[in-house]
């Protein structure tokens, strides 16, 4: 029999409910890098941690916490006042969270979020917050991106030991049959899980080339469900709006909403992704064209 060996990501995924429950105890403690009630705040990121600020923006704002931006670092705008403003930052060396906390010294408080504490970003911001434990060897983010949500989710009390049983849940219980064979991936949220969708989308993409979409899930209506067809999927990442699922249903594509806390859920869609590259013969470890940290050479 062939033996198939275990990728840095499978063994990441299967982590993930133990980082969370380290991040949460972390963020209960207090930390210097966490935004104080009332505080303006925005979150920056790149890519899948621009994902999770998004995630993060809506429950913080949501919650009363305060006013809560997410922006790609590329795009954050520069005629708005914040009292903080946080980097997400897995490598602690992506070009652009490093420069937008360099054009920010002085003028606004500064914190990061990253995993390696052996990186520029350790001094380009006033306050970090390293979730070293969370680091990964795969290029392709699970674990850090779900454990500092998790670290930012707890800070606000909307972490319970209920999202650790999800996980495992979402470890263990069998995928949706066929999903393997699917054409086409629709992601789908509401508030805070417009970013996980986001997320979602972006992990299938990655690892398995797959043609993967996010909407929120009000606007799916408005144009995008035209492409479901039998060999599509379109998949709720929390509870759905009234009458989506049988309008879904009603176009032939499979429809999954569920049941699970939506950051277990994306546990779910992290295991599909690597069901999808096996069977595609990808390695999700090394997806095409990407790296673990974009560094941009100068002018």
């Amino acid at each position: 029999m062939t033996h198939v060996e275990t990728t840095h990501v499978e063994t990441e995924i299967a982590s993930q409910p133990e980082c969370w429950g380290r991040a949460a105890e972390l963020a209960t403690a207090g930390h210097s890098a966490l935004p104080q009630t009332g505080e303006r705040v925005a979150i920056v990121g790149c890519g899948t941690s621009y994902f999770m600020g998004q995630a993060y923006a809506s429950l913080r704002e949501s919650s009363g916490q305060g006013v809560t931006d997410a922006f790609a670092a590329s795009e954050f705008p520069g005629v708005r006042s914040y009292d903080r403003v946080i980097g997400l930052t897995r490598s602690g060396t992506t070009t652009e969270v490093l420069d937008l906390l360099e054009r920010l010294r002085g003028k606004v408080r500064t914190a990061a979020i990253t995993a390696d504490p052996n990186t520029p970003v350790m001094s380009a911001a006033d306050d970090v917050a390293v979730l070293a434990f969370a680091d990964e060897q795969s290029v392709v983010q699970t674990r850090f991106a779900t454990t500092a949500l998790t670290f930012l989710r707890a800070h606000l009390g909307l972490h319970t030991a209920s999202v650790e049983r999800d996980a495992h849940r979402a470890l263990k219980e069998p995928l949706p049959e066929g999903l393997v064979t699917s054409s086409q991936f629709t992601f789908l949220g509401l508030g805070w899980t417009v970013g996980l969708a986001n997320e979602a989308a972006l992990k299938m993409r990655e690892a398995t080339l797959a043609w993967a979409e996010a909407y929120p899930a009000m606007e799916y209506r408005h144009g995008p469900i035209s492409i479901a067809a039998p060999s599509t999927v379109t998949w709720m990442l929390g509870d759905a709006p009234g009458g989506l699922a049988q309008q879904v249903e009603a176009t032939g594509a499979a429809w999954i909403e569920g049941g699970l806390d939506p950051l277990a859920e994306l546990v779910r869609v992290h295991r599909l992704a690597v069901a999808l590259a096996a069977a595609k013969g990808l390695d999700p470890d090394r997806p095409r064209n990407l790296t673990r940290s974009v560094i941009l050479a100068d002018a």
